[in-house]
């Protein structure tokens, strides 16, 4: 049967995120499986080296990024998280707000971490030149 992290792990992985740095990065075995796979709209990784890289790569790309989660939901082997993204990049401040599914395994690690975000409005949109054609696009399809 598989084990639901205890309220201290669910509260330590939850401040994890919230305040990781690359100092905080190497915590991830904690936390994640070691076969463990992360998915977003741009990645899809497996093992902890392959997810570490992504976050890595977050913070040399842009900055002072950090996590705060809004709502956090446990069921069983899973959890549900939602979340806003705030970093600065090309002297803008930028802000995502997605979500994250967390599955948990035997040991209560982290087995899967899948995060949803609507790269168009959260990102794309931002970006001068991608933003005026999508917006232009989401007008046209818009019914109310």
């Amino acid at each position: 049967m598989t084990r639901i992290p205890s309220q201290t792990e669910w509260r330590a992985l939850l401040d994890w995120y919230q305040t990781l740095t690359p100092d905080t990065l190497p915590d991830i075995g904690r936390y994640y499986a070691e076969d463990a796979r992360f998915k977003d709209p741009f990645n899809d990784a497996r093992g902890i080296a392959n997810i570490e890289k992504i976050f890595r790569h977050m913070f040399k790309t842009v900055k002072r990024p950090r996590f705060t989660v809004r709502d956090a939901l446990r069921d069983g082997d899973q959890a549900f998280l939602t979340w806003d993204f705030d970093f600065a990049c090309a002297g803008r401040e930028v802000n995502i707000h997605g979500s994250s599914h967390l599955q948990f395994n035997d040991d209560g690690k982290i087995t899967l971490h899948r995060d949803y975000w609507d790269t168009s409005e959260e990102l794309f949109e931002k970006i001068p030149l991608f933003g005026l054609p999508l917006a232009w696009l989401r007008k046209k399809l818009k019914v109310v």
